[in-house]
């Protein structure tokens, strides 16, 4: 196999059609096919159903698939390391994220951003979930996570701790009170996010645990829109602190204490271990690990692996933002 199997293979695969292919490649229908038939051939097994058109694949071929695109991602991988050579006047930073942590990675890259201006900065929003395997595939650099991953081939960097706030609007029956017991919420309507997270298991293990009913009638595709829906009177809400901020200062929602609800949501930026960052991207990581430790910022951060952690104060972080 070489690589340019590989891509073809590739443009075949996620084209779902051997023409289309050829047209992104600038090759000839006939020579993809023949480039295919080769690959085949070498493998012993066929890659794509013949029967269909569009470019099905097989079980062998699915399986290629995930290994041609992390060794063409590192190819491409390879090219920018190799351009960065001559300094950071050139490259490109890409980090996976998702709604919330994309925001909060503002700041790091308004810094990162005055520094290193001629750096390509590029942000994917991604699942969660789908975030530690984009690292390994190589298709991007580092991600940012509210969890520890779990796969020792990653490690990560924890740069921000944010707290989750049970939010009401100004006229809710709610509002007035300073702090309220789980079992007060089991006749209350959340307005939820509709992604699945390992903080919303939390929250619904602890209505569990204290047999209280939970109520989400309502779920809302981005977190901007939960707290817009609230804001105008509609239900009740869980958010990162972070996120609502400005909606508690000017009074346009407001957070109750939940006694059973103290939850802390810790943002990592996470990498493959071992991995020879690009210099883009050690620049970026140096970038973050200056803020979290700045003591104005009253952040935290920690390495893994046993390395010495630093403290400046235990309360929430509000400056270098986490998922």
């Amino acid at each position: 196999m070489d690589l340019y199997q590989l891509e073809a293979f590739v443009a075949v695969a996620q084209e779902r059609s051997f023409s289309r292919a050829a047209l992104r490649l600038h090759r000839t229908q006939s020579a993809v096919s023949q480039t295919i038939g080769k690959l085949e051939e070498q493998l012993g097994e066929k890659v794509f159903e013949r029967s269909s058109r569009d470019g099905t694949l097989t079980a062998a071929g699915k399986v290629l698939l995930e290994y041609a695109e992390e060794l063409l991602n590192l190819r491409e991988r390879a090219r920018e390391a190799i351009t960065e050579l001559r300094s950071l006047h050139e490259g490109k930073l890409t980090v996976a994220a998702n709604e919330f942590t994309s925001l909060c990675l503002l700041p790091a890259l308004h810094h990162y951003h005055h520094m290193h201006p001629s750096i390509k900065i590029q942000v994917q929003r991604s699942l969660s979930g789908d975030i530690p395997r984009q690292i390994l595939n190589h298709q991007v650099e580092f991600g940012v996570l509210s969890f520890k991953p779990e796969d020792e081939q990653l490690t990560s960097t924890v740069i921000y701790r944010d707290e989750l706030v049970y939010v009401v609007y100004p006229g809710h029956s709610l509002a007035m009170a300073e702090k309220v017991s789980i079992h007060d919420l089991g006749a209350e309507s959340f307005v939820a996010h509709n992604v699945s997270s390992p903080l919303r298991m939390k929250v619904i293990d602890a209505f569990k645990r204290t047999n209280t009913t939970l109520h989400m009638n309502v779920e809302l595709p981005t977190l901007t829109s939960i707290k817009e829906f609230v804001r105008m009177g509609n239900g009740v809400a869980l958010m990162p602190r972070m996120c609502v901020a400005d909606e508690l200062a000017r009074g346009e929602l407001v957070a109750v204490k939940v006694q059973e609800l103290q939850l802390e949501r810790t943002l990592r930026l996470v990498s493959r271990k071992g991995a020879t960052l690009s210099h883009a991207g050690t620049a970026f990581l140096n970038v973050c690990r200056s803020m979290a430790a700045d003591p104005k910022y009253n952040a935290v951060w920690e390495e893994d692996a046993n390395e010495p952690r630093r403290r400046t104060k235990s309360s929430v972080a509000t400056a270098l933002p986490g998922e």
